[in-house]
């Protein structure tokens, strides 16, 4: 019985952090408008392609920004917040040397300018062409620099 009760517990233990992160993403997507997102912040200006850096989450429209929350997180509130308005795209590569084992499969670095700082955005073609619509749907009269 003790170790029928012991090895419950243990079982509790290791799967709990498991299903509050997958309820956590689940509360995320609730609201709509989320794609996967890998984020580098403050990236030097002669684009050090190495992986370091990179981390990965999961984006979130939400009106005039996008919300970015890590995966492996349990913060209720997004670890950062891009305004339309702010951002600047710089252009676009596809991932190089040792970047194509830190992100996804199949993804392109997005270079933006959020606020004077470097920043770069690794998503699918269908989030980039989602994220660079979003972008052009600026309200009139606001300034958005799309490369």
């Amino acid at each position: 019985m003790v170790l029928a009760l012991t090895v419950c517990g243990i079982i509790v233990v290791l799967v709990m952090p498991l299903v509050l992160l997958g309820l956590r993403r689940r509360l995320i997507q609730r609201s709509g408008g989320t794609f996967d997102c890998s984020l580098r912040w403050g990236v030097p200006e002669e684009g050090d392609p190495s992986s370091k850096g990179w981390a990965y989450g999961v984006a979130r429209y939400n009106g005039d920004r996008v919300e970015w929350f890590r995966v492996f997180s349990y913060a209720p509130r997004p670890r950062r917040v891009l305004e339309r308005s702010s951002i600047e795209v710089a252009g676009r590569r596809i991932p190089e040397s040792d970047e194509e084992l830190a992100l996804l499969a199949d993804h392109v670095v997005l270079v933006c300018l959020h606020r004077g700082t470097r920043l770069e955005l690794a998503m699918s073609e269908d989030a980039l062409t989602g994220f660079l619509a979003w972008l052009e749907a600026a309200p009139p009269g606001q300034r958005v620099n799309v490369a």
